[in-house]
């Protein structure tokens, strides 16, 4: 115990995640909303400040706390620029305005209140020496008002020492040595806007060839920008780039023999041609990625790259630092396992070597050196299969060098897991979300990922499908399901992806019922797509993201409210701007082959149309009008045409002349 004049209590901050360990994420000109109890002992008023600043500056910035119920206080703070930053607490009594209320009620009743006038003025006199210039001018002019005198009565003093300004004035220069500090000072990273917002799309550059079975080049796959920029895609994710190892390599369909043409996965990486390093050679080479890099920029595009911390066999790593990896008893190295399944074609690094640090700093160098080349975002496979204090490592040293980086991880794994290595430095996570399907299931996991304080660190990308996820719902509903994926990826959460084209071309095939790997899968043979058939999705998946980049609602994840309806085969939601000016409605029909129709009950005083006027609800996705009023509002959604409404809520503004619209 230790003894002190500090008579405050803050406590139960939040946004604080594990006490201060890891930091809150935000984009540039997000805001940073944080509550705390604040109390003192008695009857005293207190006043409190929200200190923050840029992690590279001395100065903090303060903003005032306001009181909302209960004794918690909640005040905000806008992040301007990438990087970091940080914030905490501190807390005063206010002597001031504490003695402005207590006068009053002196005042109220009919007490003598001529020796509260003196100290009243010795408090404004006190807040004045901590002051300058214009304020310290006013708070001594105060001081002289509200001192009694023989030009000035009691009444009059009374009148001048209510005054709100001078509460107000007075308060502002505290005596500090008496204020109640937090004591930690709680971190922020602040990444761009992309981090927040994307659309991502991922393809295999080797299936990019217009000649069918030829392996693709990056000249290719900058042929394809174009048609990636048309369905409005912001990120063009592609899978390991690098050589391919032949010891082990898997033919098609995973067989565990290849024949002499398989191409082999390409997460099996490294040959004799090279490492993570180095490009594939039927690829190009790495100036040839640049150059694609470079292209993907002028249309609007950047180029995502795989990280996958594994080798081939015949990895150069292998032979030149056989101390990374693990060597069982009979003296072979240890590939990849999963039990059951075996990964004969993909070594994995041993984190656990003496020789760790080493392992590390090549590692990051391999980051550095594909951001050397221009890439700034990079999906990161399986880390939850390396160590959090790996990853914490590497991320916060890359982001010294490049603070504009980005990291996606590829974790499908238990929940505690994936939210360690969000904390640990993860820009975006992968989730569930593929595997939710029902209305009850979707807005239970969404309220967790929104409505918690998980929302604070871990940004959802949300997948329909992967190379490795083609789930029983894709497979069994058809087109509509497609569909139907796509808008509640691409509106639930501001980040989402598609692997492509199998999205757009709706490819279902299994290898087997009951299985979720896709039937000659890319993964492990190169594919030829007519991404021109008359039945691709690419033209609704065009509209949809044209929707989302021209609707801010839709660009947040934390805005996302869900709304009761009478039939469980739809889904209703809702976003809204953080400055109030717009809501977007969305229903989804959840069956991919009957129309389901029913009431959606919307909050209608949330949404800034509580009043008994009509209101406008325009379609997005059809352009169809609605004129409605009241709450309750009838939907019916057929899945063979469009099996959900992005709905822009207006509400109805009437001009000096009586003319109407709707904005």
């Amino acid at each position: 115990m230790t003894r002190s004049r500090q008579r405050i209590v803050i406590e139960n901050v939040s946004p604080e995640i594990d006490g201060g360990r890891f930091p809150v994420k935000r984009t540039a000109g997000q805001t940073v909303r944080v509550e705390a109890d604040i109390y003192t002992d008695g009857h005293d008023l207190i006043t409190a400040f929200l200190m923050h600043r840029e992690a590279e500056s001395r100065t903090f910035s303060e903003t005032p706390m306001i009181p909302t119920e209960n004794d918690r206080w909640a005040g905000e703070f806008r992040v301007v620029s990438v990087g970091r930053a940080v914030y905490t607490l501190h807390a005063f009594v206010a002597r001031f305005l504490s003695w402005q209320r207590d006068l009053s009620k002196k005042i109220e009743a009919g007490q003598d209140i001529s020796v509260d006038l003196l100290v009243g003025a010795l408090l404004a006199e006190d807040a004045a020496k901590r002051a300058g210039g214009a304020d310290r001018r006013k708070l001594l002019s105060f001081a002289r008002a509200i001192r009694p005198g023989e030009a000035r009565g009691v009444p009059e003093c009374a009148t001048a020492a209510l005054d709100g300004e001078l509460g107000a004035l007075a308060d502002r220069y505290p005596d500090r040595a008496l204020a109640t500090p937090f004591g930690r000072e709680l971190p922020v990273v602040v990444d761009r806007e992309r981090a927040r917002f994307g659309a991502w799309y991922e393809l295999f550059p080797r299936s990019c060839s217009a000649e069918p079975g030829r392996h693709g080049t990056f000249k290719e796959v900058e042929g394809r920008l174009p048609y990636v920029a048309s369905m409005g895609f912001d990120v063009l994710y592609l899978p390991p780039i690098h050589p391919i190892g032949r010891t082990n390599r898997k033919g098609r369909n995973n067989a565990n023999v290849a024949r002499p043409e398989d191409v082999g996965s390409p997460w099996a990486i490294g040959a004799a041609e090279g490492g993570h390093k180095a490009v594939h050679p039927q690829l190009g080479t790495v100036e040839d990625f640049g150059d694609l890099v470079r292209s993907a920029r002028e249309h609007g595009i950047e180029i995502a790259m795989d990280i996958a911390f594994q080798c081939a066999p015949d990895h150069p790593y292998v032979k030149e630092h056989p101390e990374w990896f693990r060597i069982r008893p009979d003296g072979t190295v240890q590939y990849a396992e999963n039990p059951p399944k075996k990964y004969e074609d993909i070594i994995p690094f041993d984190f656990d070597t003496p020789r760790w640090m080493e392992l590390w700093e090549e590692l990051k160098s391999v980051v550095l050196f594909w951001a050397g080349h221009g890439v700034r975002i990079f999906r990161v496979d399986n880390p939850h299969t390396k160590p959090f204090a790996f990853w914490e490592w590497l991320i916060a040293g890359i982001k010294r060098e490049h603070p504009d980086a980005i990291f996606l991880a590829e974790a499908f794994t238990r929940p505690k897991v994936m939210y360690r290595l969000a904390k640990a430095g993860f820009t975006q996570s992968y989730t569930y979300f593929a595997w939710r399907n029902t209305k009850q299931e979707l807005e239970a996991y969404f309220r967790g990922l929104t409505q918690t304080e998980v929302r604070e660190y871990f940004r959802p990308n949300l997948w329909p499908n992967t190379p490795d996820i083609l789930t029983e719902h894709l497979q069994y509903g058809g087109r509509p399901a497609f569909m139907a994926r796509l808008v509640l990826a691409a509106t639930l959460g501001a980040t989402y992806g598609i692997y492509g084209p199998a999205f757009e071309l709706c490819e279902h095939a299994a290898t087997a019922p009951g299985r979720e790997e896709y039937l000659d899968s890319e993964k492990y043979e190169i594919r030829t797509w007519d991404t021109g058939r008359p039945d691709s999705l690419r033209e609704f998946i065009a509209l949809v993201n044209r929707i989302r980049r021209e609707s801010p609602p839709l660009q947040s994840d934390d805005n996302l409210r869900f709304h009761p309806v009478d039939n469980d085969q739809l889904i209703a939601y809702s976003k809204t701007a953080e400055d109030g000016s717009g809501t977007i409605l969305v229903v989804v029909n959840l069956d991919p082959r009957h129309t389901q129709s029913g009431w959606v009950e919307l909050p209608l005083e949330a949404f800034g149309l509580g009043d008994a006027s009509p209101f406008q609800g325009h379609d997005l996705l059809s352009g169809a009008r609605f004129l409605w009023q009241g709450s309750r509002l009838y939907v019916a959604l057929d899945p063979t045409a469009v099996p959900a409404h992005i709905i822009r809520l207006r509400r109805k503004v009437r001009t000096e002349k009586d003319f109407d619209y709707f904005m």
